[in-house]
Formats: C-alpha cells, sequence, structure tokens
C-alpha cells in the first residue's frame, strides 16, 4: 500500500502570511489537528494544535491583558509552524510512513510532488487507523 491509496487529497492549507487566529479557526471549522502552510501551493511548513498549544491565551489574558493575547493572534502563522517538514511522496510505502510518524513522534506528513514540493495530499494517524479498520474487517 502507497501514501496515496490513503492520503487525504487536497487538504485543507494556510498560506504563510496568515495569522495564528486564522490558523486556530481554520483548524477548528474543519475539526483538523495538522494543517500544511504553503506559499503558491508550494509546500513550506507545517502547524499543528501542538504548535498553538504553546500559546497559552489564558495566561496571556491573566498576565498582559487583551491587547497582548490580540497581538498574538495577529502574529504571521509563519512564527508558529515548523519549516523542517518531514513530507512524503504519493508513492511512498505505508510502512515507510508509518515508521517516519513514529520516529519524528509527529501525526501527519504532507505528500508532496517531488519535483516541486507541491502539496497533493497528507497521511495523518486517523487515516492510517482508518485503512488498518478496513483491513481489519475483511479478515
Amino acid at each position: 500500500m502507497l501514501a496515496r491509496d490513503l492520503m487525504t487529497r487536497n487538504p485543507v492549507t494556510l498560506d504563510s502570511r496568515a495569522t495564528v487566529g486564522d490558523a486556530w479557526d481554520l483548524m477548528r471549522e474543519n475539526e483538523i489537528r495538522h494543517v500544511p502552510v504553503v506559499e503558491g501551493g508550494i509546500l513550506v511548513g507545517m502547524l499543528s494544535d501542538r504548535d498553538l498549544g504553546q500559546f497559552d491565551i489564558g495566561r496571556i489574558l491573566d498576565f498582559d491583558g487583551a491587547a497582548a493575547a490580540r497581538a498574538e493572534l495577529a502574529r504571521p502563522v509563519i512564527d508558529r509552524m515548523s519549516a523542517d517538514v518531514i513530507f512524503v511522496h504519493a508513492e511512498t510505502e505505508v510502512s515507510d510512513v508509518i515508521d517516519l510518524l513514529l520516529e519524528a513522534k509527529i501525526g501527519a506528513v504532507p505528500v508532496v510532488r517531488p519535483d516541486s514540493r507541491e502539496i497533493v495530499g497528507i497521511v495523518s494517524y486517523v487515516d492510517i487507523l482508518r485503512a488498518l479498520g478496513h483491513v481489519l474487517e475483511a479478515v
């Protein structure tokens, strides 16, 4: 089985000029935990709920006030994303994807075109569990 067989095609992405507040809204509205960050469709970073979890709105409000919280939400997502992104190609074996997720302790990997880093999909642990569930049902 290959990454292309279970990836979510045309995933929700976030432009690198978006704000932390935009990212928070996008992830909540789409009920997702990982968002590839792109510039012109080309992968430049990855943002996860863990990246946003470092932003403690309650603490900021308590200690610094609403203006500081608004300023934090207005920061560009590029300040919070992981720029050193682990990615795979559509032809990557799922076993290799699983190894990457486990070794790097991440929940998802973007799938890109080999020649351009253009995002074509994303494989998350949820996609892998869903595929495993289908295999187990067939047994």
